[in-house]
């Protein structure tokens, strides 16, 4: 190889190990989890609109979701551990997670990248403006809490 061939070949190398690096961590900047997402479980009532405008966004952000259509959620939620202040109209599992209510896809992107020592993430009650209760410009604040079983929530994010 011909001097010249070398140091070009060695300036590509060297500009590649810089900017690939960065192009990667651009790619997930956004909250995007660079591993796969694992399948999503959603257990719902059959008649609960909100609930399939939340599995649709959830879908959008690129899980694959099963949707359980139950009549009685009280025991799925009973056994994932959700407390009883903080459940709403869906329960999701998520890998080794609790999803409760309306949670936004790239918190459960982050809880799952972060590998969370936690349950699971909630959105407690119907709150206007999360995924799958907007209403036009409507919107209400509101928390997302994480939870252990058996402890008490905290304060995951604020929306």
């Amino acid at each position: 190889m011909q001097r010249r061939e070398f140091v070009g070949s060695f300036a590509v190398l060297a500009v590649g190990s810089v900017l690939l690096p960065r192009a990667a961590r651009a790619a997930t900047a956004d909250g995007a989890s660079a591993a796969p997402l694992p399948p999503m479980t959603v257990y719902k009532s059959p008649s609960c609109g909100c609930c399939a405008e939340w599995v649709k966004h959830i879908e959008k952000a690129g899980f694959t979701v099963k949707v359980v259509a139950m009549d009685d959620l009280t025991q799925v939620k009973h056994d994932a551990g959700v407390p009883a202040d903080l459940e709403s109209c869906h329960t999701a599992l998520v890998g080794t997670y609790v999803i409760e209510g309306h949670v936004p896809a790239d918190l459960i992107k982050k809880m799952l990248d972060e590998k969370s020592k936690i349950t699971g993430l909630a959105v407690g009650g119907m709150v206007v403006g999360s995924p799958g209760m907007e209403q036009g410009s409507t919107k209400q604040p509101y928390h997302v809490m994480a939870f252990t079983k058996g402890a008490k929530s905290t304060v995951y994010a604020r929306r």
